[in-house]
């Protein structure tokens, strides 16, 4: 199975997990879709790759130290991003009606998960 295939599974089993989550994507940190289980993903990945900029930006000129998570809270639901990884993000789509403390308890430990899965893909030799 390949490092795609595996994050999309964690994707779907935290979609099974949280069902308020209306969909969601990994995302190398330049915006680039790994995977995706929903409609729009190279514009979101997009988005949140300049998002992340701004948040990077941020973090540093006030001195809260690296990148952790971003949370936009829309009219009709929230924008979640969560770090995964030494260059990934991990970015979720959710209807106004969840629970924001469980929104982020599950999306930090699947961030966690992708993280590792990608990190390790990573650091794997690369097959000739």
């Amino acid at each position: 199975m390949t490092a795609e295939a595996d994050v999309l599974g964690e994707l779907q089993r935290l979609r099974a997990r949280v069902p308020q989550l209306t969909g969601g994507l990994a995302a190398s940190t330049d915006g680039l879709v790994i995977a995706s289980d929903s409609g729009e993903a190279e514009g979101v990945a997009a988005l949140t790759a300049a998002a992340l900029g701004v948040a990077l930006r941020l973090t540093e000129a006030t001195g809260r130290g690296d990148f952790r998570e971003l949370l936009v809270r829309g009219e009709h639901g929230y924008v979640a991003s969560y770090a995964a990884g030494r260059s990934a993000v991990l970015t979720l789509l959710a209807d106004e009606r969840i629970n924001v403390g469980r929104l982020h308890l599950e999306a930090r430990r699947s961030g966690a998960r992708i993280g590792e899965l990608l990190d390790t893909a990573l650091d794997r030799p690369q097959e000739a």
